[in-house]
């Protein structure tokens, strides 16, 4: 593919990505991110035996549905993951789960990425819930469909898991022999629980149904902009039950939606009366 054109990368180049991956995810690049876009799309140009920069993003607009605008979004995707990553929230999940009538107990986790999140989710509600299995579905889900098929396969390298405790680890994951030595598998237990979906936050229509009793969506909003973080708010105010709960990550701050969510713990909302008020009636 395109591949008659000499190597190059200029800062034009740079902003017609940042204009696309903003149209196509709702993802804002800064400056800052200039070198981080050459060195992860650098990898997709050597592949595919492309010279410049120009060429690619060129073919990119020419072909709108090119299973590559996938490929193209999923080196431009961070995703900074660990097990138990602000754990705070799981003390708050784990109270949510022994304090709930809801069966199941739905959880919907917006950015998956390679599934240590939803699995600690899952773990919380093993730890947390009377019965085995818990009553609890979980919906993980992500936009880049390398990091889902990852979160999939459940498979770690044992250095993921040092900040586990040995109870979690004996209980939760398998230990590799042979081949497999140097990695761990999480129980079918766990898997169990787990849905994994692409989704793409921008889409008009997500494909989920029912409503939620936790959504977690933390450190995802800051990628976007204000009317962008905004439009995904509303949309998942209606898809949280009215004493649900939306986890955020640490550095995002709902303010802005004062009218829709109020804080009820450490980066944790619910919906306020006059959101669940409208809402119910749409």
């Amino acid at each position: 593919m395109l591949n008659e054109y000499e190597f190059n990368y200029t800062k034009a180049d740079f902003a017609r990505v940042a204009d696309l991956i903003y149209l196509r995810a709702g993802i804002r690049l800064n400056d800052s991110k200039e070198q981080m876009v050459y060195s992860r799309l650098s990898r997709r140009l050597r592949e595919l035996q492309v010279n410049t920069f120009s060429g690619y993003l060129k073919w990119l607009e020419q072909n709108p549905d090119a299973a590559e605008w996938q490929l193209f979004t999923n080196a431009l995707t961070t995703n900074l993951t660990s097990f138990f990553r602000e754990a705070y929230h799981f003390d708050i999940l784990a109270e949510q789960l022994r304090t709930s009538s809801a069966r199941p107990f739905r959880i919907w986790c917006a950015a998956a990425s390679t599934g240590e999140e939803p699995y600690s989710l899952a773990m919380t509600a093993f730890e947390a819930c009377r019965s085995v299995p818990p009553p609890v579905q979980i919906i993980a889900s992500d936009l880049d469909t390398h990091v889902l098929a990852t979160a999939a396969e459940g498979i770690y390298s044992v250095e993921k898991l040092e900040k586990l405790s040995g109870e979690r680890k004996r209980n939760f994951f398998l230990k590799g022999k042979g081949s497999n030595t140097g990695k761990a598998k999480i129980r079918n237990e766990l898997r169990a629980l787990m849905e994994f979906r692409q989704i793409n936050l921008l889409d008009q229509d997500w494909p989920l149904d029912g409503k939620f009793d936790a959504i977690f969506c933390r450190n995802v909003l800051i990628y976007f902009d204000q009317a962008t973080q905004r439009t995904i708010l509303e949309k998942m105010g209606r898809l949280l039950q009215s004493n649900g709960l939306l986890y955020v990550g640490h550095s995002e701050n709902l303010h802005y939606m004062s009218g829709w969510y109020r804080s009820c713990g450490k980066t944790t909302y619910q919906l306020t009366e006059q959101a669940i008020a409208i809402w119910s009636k749409s």
